[in-house]
């Protein structure tokens, strides 16, 4: 069944954690989709130094332990710097490394050595062929649990664009290829200290990718996507969740 990966960019709170997480569960049993809980305890990689980054790694790790406990799903979260990994693996299911670091040979290492699956975005830079050495430093430690993410290639000025042939390519090379959707409608950098985006577009390039053979999809959702301290502009509303996935699902259905 299609895989999901979805929550917030960024811990704001752990009331908005618990009331995204509380609806997501409930949608996806619904409809039958395995699901992991997503969100970061700390935005590194901002674009700008006065933006909100998130709680931090200790206050962050526990509010994702207690949705986990609370809650029962998986929790995927991002680590910026190998000594993020153990300590993040102590909650985290899924450890993901984000596309500007995917291939930062220590960070991968470090991940890879906790056992957890690692869940690597393709780098805005690189072609999908060249994610080859990526998972290759992973399975070096003795990880097979790898995922490659699809979130876009870098288009001219504050521009992505999906290659949807690359889901392909990634999959070839024997790995689960999630995609990305709200990131791939990212403008990075695009409003001068933040990055901006058109969220009217998610629905149409993840129809495409589970079209073309994704085995799941990350979303970054919010209950008030304009209010939201990172990334508003490319969530999805909260409230459209579920139309979203109920269509989403219905395709992954037909092509498998």
């Amino acid at each position: 069944m299609l895989q999901l990966i979805a929550g917030p960019c960024v811990i704001e709170s752990r009331e908005i954690c618990f009331e995204i997480a509380t609806r997501l569960k409930e949608i996806t049993e619904r409809l039958g989709i395995p699901f992991t809980f997503k969100a970061s305890f700390d935005k590194a990689n901002r674009t700008s130094g006065s933006s909100f980054r998130g709680l931090g790694m200790e206050e962050g790790l526990a509010i994702l332990g207690e949705i986990k406990s609370k809650l029962g799903v998986g929790i995927c979260t991002d680590i910026h710097e190998p000594w993020q990994a153990e300590p993040s693996a102590a909650v985290a299911d899924i450890l993901q490394i984000p596309a500007f670091l995917c291939r930062q040979t220590d960070l991968l290492v470090a991940a890879a050595r906790t056992g957890k699956t690692v869940n690597i975005k393709k780098g805005q830079f690189l072609a999908p062929w060249d994610m080859v050495n990526c998972v290759d430093k992973v399975r070096a430690e003795g990880n097979d649990r790898v995922m490659l993410c699809e979130r876009g290639t870098s288009f001219g000025y504050n521009t992505l664009v999906v290659d949807m042939s690359g889901i392909q390519v990634m999959k070839e090379l024997g790995v689960p290829v999630i995609f990305d959707a709200t990131h791939s409608v990212q403008k990075p950098g695009g409003m001068g200290k933040s990055s901006g985006g058109n969220r009217a577009f998610v629905p149409v390039l993840a129809r495409a990718a589970v079209a073309a053979g994704a085995d799941g999809l990350f979303f970054e959702t919010h209950p008030e996507p304009d209010s939201a301290l990172s990334d508003g502009p490319n969530m999805v509303p909260l409230s459209e969740m579920e139309e979203l996935l109920s269509g989403l699902v219905r395709i992954y259905i037909a092509v498998h």
